[in-house]
């Protein structure tokens, strides 16, 4: 018995030679937080193989999907017929720093020219990648595109009177996973009643990565007859094909019913002098009773008018931050002050072309990343210009 299993063994050992398993990474990979990098794992046997099984290994420091099914298949290597094996993976990297994948092992069962079977494990060396920070602030949000679609049930600005409008928006994303969307947005005013339908999260795996859809609906409806505006919702994220981040906006949208336009007064004018005293008694009397009328609103209601005061207001300590954070040199706080400048923006409603930081998040995880000097004033001078955004916004409609 002994005989007949050292003589199976030394066949099997001479069939297995140049079996090898191998993890495969993109060469030059620089990925962020949160970004989908392919991998494949690539198994070379000349070994008659009869039964196999591989478990790909989880870790706290990732995530990951299989794209597609398990490919087998034979080539001409070096002469000989080979059977190849290969399984596309995409790994999604939870934190910064050095990420290691890895060792995976094939369980393997083959057969010798006598039908006779025994075990063979081979495996996969781990393989590591450095992972660059996320760009931009709160959850990482990297994809290869990112889409918008807002669907009205009915005009917005002209509702029946008691009508309710259904707001659905779907946001379609290439290349990330469910959780990695952001929640539902709260759609929230004084003078609306707003009912939020549970939402929908879906992933469609494919061999260019995952497709994921989440879909937010809300029933809205006004309180009164007065119009009003729900204010947009800026969703940052980072383009993996550009290297930048970008914005996706739901779109502000007008609110109120057809019958408050129809039962306004005629449109006769005062003479000029009244309304010239008018105005100014007005403008005096919104000035003295500012202060009054802050301290009496509920917070709900206050906060539009500090928006408001707060446009007006020449001081930006943002702005400051990223004049001292370019000072410094340190490139990642530089684009750290620059998300809270744009940010504060964006919440204010002033214009944010989103490519404001494209040069600067080119020099931290483009592909040439590192290589040469960048200009720090150039970059800042992007960001805090408004004729800088505006022309970046005109040249990326």
């Amino acid at each position: 018995m002994v005989k007949w299993a050292g003589l199976i063994l030394l066949l099997l050992a001479g069939d297995a030679y140049g079996d090898g398993l191998r993890l495969l990474l993109p060469q030059g990979a620089r990925p962020v937080v949160g970004e989908m990098v392919p991998v494949t794992l690539r198994g070379e046997y000349t070994s008659r193989i009869a039964l196999e099984t591989l478990t790909f290994p989880g870790s706290e420091d990732y995530d990951w999907l299989q794209l597609a099914r398990d490919q087998w298949r034979d080539e001409e290597i070096g002469g000989r017929t080979v059977r190849v094996f290969e399984r596309r993976l995409a790994v999604f990297p939870r934190h910064a720093g050095t990420l290691m994948i890895g060792p995976v092992t094939h369980h393997l069962t083959v057969v010798d020219e006598k039908n006779l079977r025994a075990p063979l494990d081979v495996a996969a060396p781990a393989v590591s990648l450095a992972v660059a920070p996320y760009p931009g602030e709160g959850a990482p949000l990297s994809a290869q595109t990112l889409t918008v679609e807002d669907g009205l049930s009915a005009a917005p600005g002209a509702l029946r009177d008691g009508e309710t409008l259904v707001r659905r928006v779907t946001l379609t994303a290439e290349g990330t996973l469910p959780h990695m969307l952001p929640p539902r947005p709260v759609l929230r005013a004084p003078w609306l009643i707003s009912f939020a339908a549970p939402e929908q999260r879906d992933m469609r795996p494919t061999a260019a990565g995952p497709v994921t859809t989440v879909v937010w609906e809300w029933h809205l409806r006004p309180m009164t007859g007065e119009p009003g505006v729900l204010p947009p919702v800026a969703i940052p994220w980072f383009d993996t094909a550009s290297r930048t981040m970008r914005t996706a906006e739901i779109p502000a949208l007008p609110f109120g019913y057809a019958s408050f336009h129809d039962n306004r007064s005629g449109t006769g004018r005062l003479p000029t002098g009244p309304m010239a005293a008018g105005a100014a008694a007005g403008i005096a009397g919104a000035l003295t009773g500012l202060g009054l009328c802050l301290a009496g609103m509920s917070p709900r209601r206050r906060a539009p008018l500090l928006r408001a005061l707060r446009r007006l207001s020449p001081l930006d300590p943002t702005r400051q931050q990223v004049k001292r954070a370019a000072r410094s040199g340190d490139l990642f706080a530089l684009r750290r002050a620059c998300a809270a400048y744009l940010r504060r923006r964006r919440d204010l409603g002033l214009k944010v072309s989103g490519c404001e930081t494209a040069a600067l998040d080119a020099a931290l995880y483009g592909r040439n990343a590192g290589e040469g000097a960048f200009d720090r004033q150039a970059a800042v001078g992007a960001v805090l210009s408004r004729k800088a955004g505006q022309q970046s916004a005109r040249a990326n409609p």
